[in-house]
């Protein structure tokens, strides 16, 4: 699009929708990467992108209870430059909220059926704890769309005042223009953005230094906390994804415990509250005077301590000078250390599960077995910074995917769908996964498998909204499988099962399976297409696994043995198929 000025974002968005052949709704996607960090580009379309039909206006549904959080989106991309985006897309989140929250789950469309359900039930288990509406597109915000924006977070908090843990959900209604765009942008390529000088006086200091780092601890007044806020807002907090929940009137909430305790005992919050640290791009400390010393800072970014902030910038009478909060400043000169400091200082953001298995002797196997994979990168459980996001090479195998296409494949769908946290933290679950005889040419095998099927779903998902008179019966049958939850890795987990009927011999052991030559996930995915499309048309006889549009492991149990028992029927009407692809795999 030709626009007044050009921006990043465009850029990384471009390369995005190029390396991945996406749809226009795949900004909604490319804002939430470039928002919350997300590892595989391709599996979170195939999730998230609803189906072009009946989509009661939702384009983009996201769930992840591992954040606590779920998005849901409409998007608009333009072609030419226009002032604004049209407003009325953005009103009709009110329909996509009646529809996703309050209307029966028997009267939704079959391909909504499962992603409600999902959202719902993580709502009422208290698995959600910030609920994102978004207008994404290229364009400039406008104050209209703002306005809808405002009843559409009003129809949002009246629905989910009707479900358990509801009422405690933050909800967040925002325009996401180019502008957001931009500054998400920018976000994710800088830990730091805001970067001003910023002055404030301090009774006194402790300076500690190390190599390659060098910090301040001392103590601020809260209403210098407040002004700050007030000033840059939720900038203040680019190192910290969750920033700041809100101050909701509920003696569970801890940032409303923050509030009633600056209010009324100002002078004990320093020992009461746990204090805050913050990233800077450099500091300088004043002679000390009567009145203290002058802190002068360039930059700065709380990573522990957003609620904190957050919480007194709520108070809107004049704040107590008795009120102190204890404040640690940090300046890193490397990026891996930045990252960490982020990683590690900040409670909030828990360690991200795979996170717990880096250091493992088998992943560490299995990362120096990818180096001689071709067009392969395997972080096996390493996760850089908020840059990554963007930076990530389309080449990599993410760790939770790669866990999520080895659990369906070797037996446990479910938890590859709903679990995939559990694949690493659950010693059972990671121990059954990644053995001493899985190698990186397996999980080649195993990844384009599930890649394979993501993409056929990506690809229905767009001839649907492009050229629906055109799709016949049977993609629409295979478009509405793979639209309800966990079709996916049901998919992998049937087509496993029917390897010996596949290759023509018996397995004596699954992990050892892997392509006779070593080829890229890329050339894997194409070996595999033909056993996709062989099984993909025949889904409709795993209907039976879905439980209100979710596969559950007994009805996964009571299904698959009878699909399996289907393609062993017509092996002799797919030989020439399956003699091919046989002679691709070695066991």
């Amino acid at each position: 699009m030709t626009s007044a000025a050009s921006a990043g974002w465009e850029a990384a968005f471009e390369v995005m929708r190029s390396n991945y052949a996406l749809s226009d709704d795949s900004i909604g996607v490319f804002a939430l990467n470039l928002r919350f960090g997300l590892d595989d580009i391709r599996a979170i379309v195939s999730e998230a992108i609803t189906g072009g039909g009946d989509d009661k206006k939702c384009d983009v549904i996201y769930v992840d209870k591992e954040r606590e959080i779920a998005v849901l989106a409409q998007c608009y991309l333009a072609r030419t430059y226009k002032d604004s985006a049209p407003s009325n897309k953005a009103s009709d989140l009110n329909t996509a909220i009646a529809w996703l929250l309050t209307q029966p789950l028997d009267i939704l469309p079959d391909g909504l059926k499962g992603r409600a359900d999902e959202l719902r039930s993580a709502i009422s288990a208290g698995e959600v704890k910030q609920f994102y509406i978004w207008y994404v597109h290229n364009l400039p915000g406008s104050e209209n769309v703002i306005k809808e924006l405002q009843a559409v977070e009003q129809s949002a908090r009246s629905a989910l005042n009707t479900y358990n843990y509801g009422s405690d959900i933050a909800i967040f209604a925002q325009e996401v223009c180019r502008i957001e765009l931009e500054r998400l942008y920018n976000q994710a390529e800088r830990t730091v953005i805001v970067t001003d000088v910023i002055e404030t006086m301090i009774p006194a200091a402790v300076e500690v230094a190390g190599s390659e780092w060098s910090s301040i601890m001392t103590t601020v007044k809260g209403e210098w906390l407040n002004q700050l806020y007030h000033k840059y807002k939720t900038d203040l907090f680019s190192a910290n994804l969750r920033g700041y929940l809100g101050s909701r009137d509920s003696d569970s909430n801890i940032n409303n415990g923050i509030k009633t305790t600056a209010l009324a005992e100002p002078g004990n919050f320093y020992v009461y509250n746990n204090g805050i640290t913050a990233l800077v791009l450099d500091y300088k400390i004043g002679k000390r005077g009567r009145n203290g010393q002058k802190l002068t800072i360039t930059g700065l970014s709380i990573v522990n301590g957003a609620q904190t902030t957050g919480s007194l910038s709520s108070i809107s009478q004049t704040m107590d000078p008795s009120l102190q909060v204890a404040m640690r400043f940090v300046k890193a000169s490397k990026e891996v250390l930045v990252e960490n400091v982020v990683r590690y200082n900040n409670s909030q953001n828990k360690l991200q599960a795979a996170d717990f298995r880096s250091t493992d002797a088998i992943q560490d196997r299995l990362r120096t077995e990818f180096d001689s994979i071709p067009d392969a990168d395997y972080e096996g459980g390493r996760r850089g910074g908020a840059s990554d996001a963007i930076k990530r090479s389309k080449f990599t195998l993410p760790s939770y995917t790669v866990g999520q296409s080895l659990a369906a494949f070797h037996g446990d769908p479910v938890t590859a769908y709903d679990k995939k946290s559990e694949l690493w933290t659950n010693e059972k679950n990671y121990r059954r996964i990644f053995t001493d005889r899985t190698t990186a040419r397996h999980i080649v095998f195993c990844y384009s498998l599930l890649d394979a099927i993501n993409k056929r779903k990506i690809e229905l998902v767009q001839k649907q909204k492009s050229d629906l008179e055109s799709m016949t019966n049977v993609e629409k049958s295979a478009l509405e499988f793979l639209s309800k939850k966990g079709a996916s890795f049901l998919l992998v987990h049937v087509i496993a099962q029917c390897m010996e009927t596949v290759l023509g011999r018996s397995i004596a052991n699954k992990s050892d399976l892997h392509f006779s030559k070593n080829i890229s996930p890329d050339k894997a995915e194409e070996l595999w297409y033909p056993i996709v499309d062989v099984i993909l048309p025949l889904s409709s006889h795993l209907e039976n696994a879905f439980s209100r549009n979710r596969i559950s492991n007994e009805t996964v149990e009571k299904t698959v043995p009878g699909f399996v028992g289907i393609i062993a029927s017509i092996a002799n009407l797919q030989k020439e198929n399956f003699d091919k692809f046989a002679a691709e795999v070695k066991s």
